[in-house]
């Protein structure tokens, strides 16, 4: 496995940012013979960090290097600190064009990879959860699939929020400054739920989404609740949920389902 780890200067971001990719490309013939996914070219997944992590977190915790040469697959892993993927209103802050737009465009000029939209896929667990959903409903343009496991679907909880409250996860300032206006976060485009229906409004397609999260984690009742609202709107998602908490252990154990479903395994 070719690892490389790239600064390059992001405009969304105002600095150089870190990157860490995963190319497929030295695999051993014991994973290429009889292997029908190197009769094609390399898929690409974007795969996205949780909040306080980094670009590593992925490596280190997860199959993801296995699962690479097991299916082809060239895999992205940005770190977008603790900026939920979305943008925010302060200069240097855009951190959902960063990964919906201008990762994707640097990593076809410079490894001519997700240069179709049928090949290109993007996941995530927790704050990347959320980070994935919301990205592939952004720019369904690009991504044909997205994963989220264990999503922060906190959108609804944040409404509630008061100045100087605090979530034990991070207090009301900071979810000001991801977010913006609290009071009216639900009606903003940082609410994937509103994504969906201007898709809808526009009659667009749909992308795919795969959803699992543990029925021990905290975020369950959240994630149950966004999975019902896809579906009645018609979107396409494919639920999972068993025992499990909010942890590697849980979201390892579904990254390789998630895979296969988004290569149609």
């Amino acid at each position: 496995m070719a690892y490389v780890n790239i600064s390059f200067y992001s405009t969304s971001l105002c600095r150089p940012v870190p990157v860490t990719v995963l190319l497929p490309n030295d695999a051993r013939e014991w994973y290429v013979n009889n292997n029908p996914a190197y009769a094609r070219p390399a898929k690409t997944l974007f795969l996205l960090h949780g909040y306080s992590g980094d670009d590593k977190d992925w490596i280190t915790g997860s199959d993801i290097v296995d699962l690479a040469f097991k299916y082809n697959m060239a895999v992205v892993l940005p770190n977008a600190e603790n900026g939920f993927y979305l943008d925010g209103a302060a200069t240097g802050c855009k951190y959902g064009t960063f990964a919906g737009v201008e990762l994707v465009e640097y990593m076809r000029r410079t490894f001519d990879l997700a240069t179709k939209k049928e090949d290109t896929f993007i996941a995530g667990f927790s704050m990347g959860g959320f980070g994935a959903l919301h990205t592939v409903l952004k720019y369904p343009e690009t991504f044909s699939k997205g994963a989220g496991l264990s999503s922060a679907n906190i959108v609804h909880s944040l409404a509630t929020m008061k100045p100087g409250t605090d979530n034990g996860i991070a207090n009301y300032e900071y979810y000001t400054r991801i977010f913006g206006n609290l009071e009216t976060v639900e009606e903003s485009d940082n609410n994937p739920e509103i994504l969906v229906r201007r898709i809808k409004e526009a009659g667009g397609k749909f992308p795919e989404l795969f959803m699992a999260c543990g029925t021990e984690d905290y975020l369950i009742e959240q994630n149950r609740q966004t999975r019902d609202f896809f579906i009645s709107e018609g979107v396409n998602v494919c639920y999972h949920e068993s025992c499990g908490v909010h942890n590697m252990v849980f979201w390892n154990k579904y990254l390789e389902p998630a895979i296969k479903w988004m290569l149609g395994l």
